[in-house]
């Protein structure tokens, strides 16, 4: 399949070049695949003929209860946004909430996708997977990879409904966080696909030498769990934060995002092959809330200078 490397691209910054010119960038950096937050006509616009591949969000919690709330809705949203753009622009994915939190996901999510697909193929459009886009949050365990399972009972339901639909999971998978918040047990190597660390998991028998197959593999095991053993996994984010917290540096940064796009060509030891993967993100966003840290995750600068360099191969 074309485009196993993606890198998604964010919107909340000041000076962003214009959409044509992200996707302009994006062509000239041999990147593959995109992922916008929200359906923003103007970048679907500029995507056109490219041939980048993309994942295209719905919006936030509030779009996902909207979309919940009728099947009209979504033959309406459908109609907006996917529609007009259905021929010449390659919507991969439509990703029904990212991180919703799980007190809302659990009435709205499934409502929401059922509703999204059963809109896109009324209009000829089944071609494009509906998903939803989770963090690490949703599971369980985690530790060690064949122990993974979902935290919650409405994520069973999900991965059953994906598995009907021949959708993957999104998965938004950050060894950066794991290893900032548990740095006594997790090493910077294994962190950042440095060399060093193994860690063999005696329940499936598999030997791990990055943190981040085995985050993606704890998330196979816990779709297994839940009956779901077909359902594929997209890493919707994976990043690195450059600058503005603990273990953030360009070297990390390089390092990990680096070793992401080199490695995920190979796949995971429980599922080898080619892990579609989208790193997080295009730009340093100054807009961004929260830590400091969330405004330094981009491969380029505003003014389309890299921050550190990066090569996607062909």
């Amino acid at each position: 399949m074309g485009g196993v490397h993606g890198v998604c691209y964010g919107m909340l910054g000041d000076n962003l070049p214009s959409r044509a010119d992200v996707v302009q960038l994006y062509k000239s950096n041999n990147i593959q695949a995109m992922r916008i937050y929200s359906p923003d006509h103007a970048a679907l616009d500029a995507l056109r003929g490219s041939a980048i591949a993309l994942i295209l969000d719905v919006g936030g919690v509030d779009d996902v209860r909207s979309l919940a709330s009728s099947a009209s809705a979504a033959a309406a949203w459908v109609q907006a946004n996917v529609q007009p753009y259905g021929r010449d622009v390659i919507i991969r994915y439509i990703a029904v909430g990212n991180e919703v939190p799980p007190a809302d996901a659990a009435g709205i999510l499934l409502p929401a996708m059922r509703n999204v697909r059963d809109a896109l193929v009324s209009a000829g459009l089944d071609g494009i997977k509906v998903s939803t886009a989770v963090r690490m949050d949703v599971f369980a365990n985690t530790f060690p990879p064949s122990s993974g399972a979902f935290a919650q009972g409405y994520m069973a339901d999900v991965a059953r409904y994906l598995a009907s639909t021949g959708a993957p999971l999104l998965a938004n998978v950050y060894p950066y966080f794991a290893y900032r918040d548990n740095p006594r047990d997790i090493s910077l190597n294994y962190a950042t696909f440095r060399p060093g660390t193994t860690v063999r998991d005696a329940g499936n028998g598999l030997t791990y030498t990055n943190l981040f197959d085995a985050m993606v593999d704890a998330i196979y095991a816990a779709l297994e769990k839940a009956g779901a053993p077909s359902v594929g996994v997209v890493v919707s984010e994976t990043g690195w934060p450059s600058a503005g917290g603990f273990g953030a540096n360009v070297e990390n940064a390089r390092a990990h995002n680096q070793g992401v796009i080199d490695h995920v060509r190979r796949g995971t030891p429980k599922r080898p092959g080619v892990l579609e993967t989208y790193v997080f993100a295009m730009f340093n966003e100054n807009r961004k809330s929260g830590e400091e840290i969330e405004r330094h995750f981009g491969l380029f600068n505003p003014d389309k200078s890299p921050v550190y360099s990066i090569t996607f191969p062909n």
